[in-house]
């Protein structure tokens, strides 16, 4: 016997030695599904999303499902296995996932049924503890402060007194920008303040500035 037809048997007789039937299918799909909803609640409680997507945190859970099917079927048989692997290589996905917390529960919910498809149940649990328990522990970890765009037009003799302000009213600033064009500059600001409003207020009441805004950033930056 060749090396090939070793290879080749010993293939074979681990897709024969599967057990696909209906009560085994059944108890995996039921065991993925618990899991999925355990993560379809997790996302629900720790999204921050501003807009809540249920239909996003339906589609996700339902994945693990979907994923443990696939995986099963894979195992049953090896034409299916290697007909699936060329079907999945050509599908696209084009939409976009804007929030990294949503990438996260979505790799979380596929992880889980490519594991519990595989049939170990157990490993699939302590995955879900270990993430819900990072996810807690990082959470409780305070944000650096977030940063905040002061955007400026003003005359060009009113600079050095709105910069002194700018100077006495933060903790920090960068100038990110500077355009002057004839009469007036524009200065685009980042800078850290406890009191943003009283900071736009100050710089309003100097004369010859013409406007002052200040938005936030979702960012962080460091000191």
């Amino acid at each position: 016997m060749s090396f090939s037809d070793i290879i080749k048997k010993s293939v074979l007789e681990s897709f024969a030695a599967t057990d696909m039937s209906a009560k085994f299918v059944a108890v995996i799909l039921i065991e993925t599904f618990i899991i999925a909803l355990y993560i379809f609640l997790v996302y629900r409680f720790m999204t921050r999303s501003s807009f809540y997507n249920k239909g996003y945190a339906v589609s996700m859970a339902m994945i693990s499902v979907i994923t443990a099917g696939i995986i099963l079927a894979m195992q049953s048989n090896l034409v299916i296995s290697l007909g699936m692997v060329g079907a999945l290589s050509i599908v696209r996905f084009r939409t976009a996932i804007k929030e990294p917390m949503d990438l996260l529960f979505l790799f979380w919910s596929i992880g889980t049924g490519i594991v519990v498809g595989a049939g170990l149940f157990s490993m699939g649990v302590m995955i879900a503890v270990f993430v819900t328990v990072g996810l807690a522990f990082l959470n409780m970890v305070p944000a650096l402060s977030s940063p905040e765009l002061l955007v400026l037009k003003m005359d060009g003799a009113a600079e050095p007194s709105v910069m002194s302000i700018v100077k006495s009213g933060t903790t920090a600033f960068k100038v990110d920008s500077k355009s002057i064009t004839k009469g007036a500059t524009t200065l685009v600001i980042e800078v850290k303040t406890k009191d943003g409003s009283s900071l736009v207020n100050k710089i309003s009441d100097v004369d010859g500035v013409i406007s002052a805004t200040l938005m936030h950033h979702e960012g962080e930056v460091k000191n």
